[in-house]
């Protein structure tokens, strides 16, 4: 699969993931946060690592929960073609892939000439992953970057004169047509084996319910581990009329967490930033995502007049350590007053920041700067006739 550093292993059949939509944010170094998740396997384990740090979930995965089909009549076309002349490179690019492909030439009984006919060649592997389904069937990789990165595989071959070289490429769930153009161009002849293809989600409702909660800035954060993922969830948006709003947001507040560097590269297209691990690997993306989306999002401590701190952390509000429950109108006028605390905000920048839908009037203001003063004390904001209202603070 193009980009899905993180390999994934088939759910159990008939499992469907717990609270997977809405999981109780508990106690963590996430609690308050809400991440969206769109992987189709695997995704229990990703929502258990998360919650249990005290996110909060929201499931809407982007390809299908058995996305890699295999054709078998055209992977067997495929490997005759590879065997009908010696090989003098192979790009492996999958652990996946290539387990899948070694375990059909078996059942075919054409393994150990399969084998015997790429050992000769020099083969170059794009991770740990297609290593080790390597080495399992005996093969050994000349190189392989330690940035897993399959840009890095082909910069490898980058200026080289491939004249007279013969080439196979194992594709990864997408094809790589443009890869065996470019080494065309220096000379090779390719061959692509295309393993398995990438199949889209068969009930894309969940999808489109995580792009609403994108584009309306309701999750602080959204996983991706695999790049089919990113194209897949863009098309979707597309589809109803949502993708600029995805891509905005994720220029803004909602941060795009990817297992790894092939993941994140799907995203350049659009211009949206990333942030992914060292190792491309499920647990160091949970990991990085712990220390990082808290930072990013740091809790907001002010010291009011009152003697009382008032903390800020996501959309949760804290005064002495207390929940304070907020409806939306309150909670969008102390946004605009922390944001400038101790000064004064004026009426109409109030109101333009009260959510649409609000009566488009100073009353409004009022009763939502009302409602902010039942829940933090009367005391906590002051009046400034005649200008507007600021948030009384220990100076």
């Amino acid at each position: 699969m193009n980009g899905q550093e993180h390999t994934e292993d088939p759910r159990d059949p008939g499992t469907t993931p717990a609270e997977a939509t809405s999981g109780p944010a508990g106690q963590g170094p996430l609690a308050g946060f809400r991440i969206g998740i769109t992987a189709a396997r695997k995704v229990e384990e990703q929502i258990a690592l998360l919650e249990r740090r005290g996110a909060e979930t929201v499931w809407g995965p982007a390809l299908s929960t058995d996305p890699n089909v295999v054709d078998d009549a055209s992977l067997r076309a495929a490997t005759d073609e590879v065997l009908a002349a010696p090989v003098d490179l192979f790009l492996a690019t999958t652990g996946i892939g290539l387990r899948t492909w070694f375990d059909r030439a078996e059942a075919w009984g054409m393994l150990d000439k399969l084998v015997g006919h790429l050992e000769q060649a020099q083969i170059l592997a794009r991770g740990p992953k297609s290593v080790g389904a390597l080495r399992r069937r005996g093969l050994r990789e000349l190189w392989a970057p330690e940035s897993e990165s399959f840009d890095d595989v082909l910069g490898f071959l980058r200026g080289r004169d491939l004249t007279g070289q013969r080439i196979v490429v194992q594709e990864h769930g997408q094809s790589l047509s443009m890869v065996a153009h470019a080494l065309r161009r220096q000379g090779a002849t390719v061959t692509t084996v295309s393993v398995y293809r990438v199949r889209a989600v068969d009930d894309p409702g969940p999808l489109f319910g995580l792009i609403e909660e994108i584009a309306a800035y309701r999750v602080d954060a959204v996983t991706f581990t695999a790049a089919p993922a990113v194209a897949a969830l863009m098309e979707a948006a597309g589809s109803v009329g949502r993708r600029d709003d995805v891509v905005s947001a994720f220029q803004a507040d909602v941060v795009a967490v990817c297992v790894g560097p092939v993941t994140a590269a799907a995203f350049e297209m659009y211009g949206v930033p990333t942030m992914f691990p060292d190792r491309s690997r499920l647990g160091a993306m949970i990991k990085q995502l712990e220390v990082e989306l808290p930072s990013r999002r740091a809790g907001l401590s002010i010291d009011l007049a009152t003697g009382q701190q008032l903390l800020l952390h996501g959309d949760d509000v804290l005064l002495d350590g207390a929940e304070v429950k907020l409806s939306p109108a309150p909670a969008a006028v102390l946004q605009e007053l922390v944001a400038q605390p101790g000064n004064v905000v004026s009426r109409p920048a109030l109101l333009a920041a009260l959510p649409s839908g609000t009566a488009g009037s100073e009353h409004a203001v009022e009763m939502a700067v009302a409602r902010l003063r039942s829940a933090l004390g009367t005391k906590s904001i002051q009046t400034v006739v005649k200008r507007g209202y600021r948030l009384a603070v220990d100076r």
